[in-house]
């Protein structure tokens, strides 16, 4: 075992577990310092340290210097210190080396199940500061199973697995083994096994980083998002910006004809997409998150924080949308309560008020 041949296996190990070489020999010497104990049977204070460059791994003993010994394995008086060196004095540690000739079965055995439990730790830690670094961020995945309630996948290149719930879904999406889709990156949690990732489809962030990924404008910070607000497979809604007179923000996300906003809604499977101009105004900016209907009045409360938005007859079903989707995103857009009603009744109104 102790020859160039094993050192340079830890050399490979390192290669392909990209494990740092001073972190292994580390898991290593602690895996055999716990062998050691287990088959010595001792209670003694164990250290084994490995040599690389000298294809060398030595084993030492440490005891504790006293005036009156009370445990062998652990203590030695002074007087039996002192043959070894005059200098010593109570309280003093002295070491003694103790390498066998040859390391048993049984130990090797037990420092490599120690050893790969230290690694596993070593590797669990390395993923996890990996992954942190990208939560928040959209990365490329395999769909390795699907199961009703969840769907598995491998994060490329670093061959973690990630979790997408039913909730991080897009409603209606259909994912089989072997698809390559994007996924963002939620949040990493730990448990006995390994660290867990929680990737999504169906947050709102994901889209945001879609933009940031095919809008030049909205990656440099030329075109701000100040909001985005979806019911993932059917609708979104972002509210964008620029302190640049001269860029049209919606038009840097449409692209011309179309391009930008196409390539989004093709990774997002048809989602609809209203990509609306921010205004600090809340009237004008509550007339245009009705889009793609058009406003002809706003009507706001103040002490309700409530809307009242007229539009004409034909563009009802338009303003209010499917089962209220469009009228439900406007509200969380613009974070007002708002009533959309036709022009129709207001004529209705004012005819009953004249009676």
């Amino acid at each position: 075992m102790i020859n160039k041949d094993f050192f340079a296996a830890l050399d490979e190990l390192e290669k392909t577990r990209r494990i740092d070489k001073s972190e292994f020999i580390a898991s290593l010497e602690a895996g055999l310092a716990s062998a050691y104990k287990k088959e010595n049977a001792t209670a003694a204070a164990i250290e084994v340290k490995l040599y690389p460059d000298q294809a060398k791994i030595r084993v030492f003993a440490y005891k504790t210097i006293v005036e009156e010994v009370t445990d062998d394995e652990k203590e030695i008086s002074l007087e039996e210190a002192r043959k070894i060196k005059p200098s010593y004095k109570v309280g003093d540690t002295i070491s003694q080396e103790i390498t066998p000739k040859n390391l048993s079965r049984i130990a090797v055995q037990t420092a490599r199940q120690v050893i790969m439990q230290r690694l596993t730790d070593i590797k669990k830690d390395q993923i996890y500061a990996e992954m942190n670094e990208k939560s928040g961020e959209i990365v490329s995945a395999i769909v390795r199973k699907v199961e009703p309630n969840s769907v598995y996948v491998e994060i490329l290149p670093t061959q973690m697995e990630g979790i997408m719930p039913i909730s991080e879904q897009i409603r209606n999406e259909r994912y089989n083994i072997g698809d390559v889709i994007k996924v963002l990156v939620r949040r990493i949690t730990t448990n006995n096994r390994s660290p867990q990732v929680i990737v999504s489809r169906a947050h709102p962030d994901f889209v945001r980083r879609l933009f940031e990924l095919d809008v030049p404008e909205v990656k440099s910070g030329l075109v701000t998002i100040k909001k985005i607000v979806r019911e993932a497979g059917f609708r979104t809604k972002i509210a964008v910006a620029s302190e640049d007179p001269n860029l049209d923000p919606v038009g840097a996300c449409i692209g011309p004809r179309g391009s930008r906003i196409n390539v989004i809604v093709q990774e997002l499977n048809g989602e609809r997409i209203d990509v609306i101009n921010w205004c600090p105004d809340p009237l004008e900016f509550i007339a245009r998150a009705i889009s793609p209907a058009k406003a002809v009045q706003v009507h706001v409360n103040d002490e309700e924080h409530s809307a009242r938005v007229i539009v004409n007859d034909n563009m009802l079903s338009l303003a209010i949308g499917r089962e209220g989707q469009n009228a439900r995103l406007a509200a969380k857009l613009t974070e007002w309560k708002i009533d959309v009603k036709p022009y129709s009744s207001i004529l209705d109104s004012i005819d009953n008020a004249e009676e």
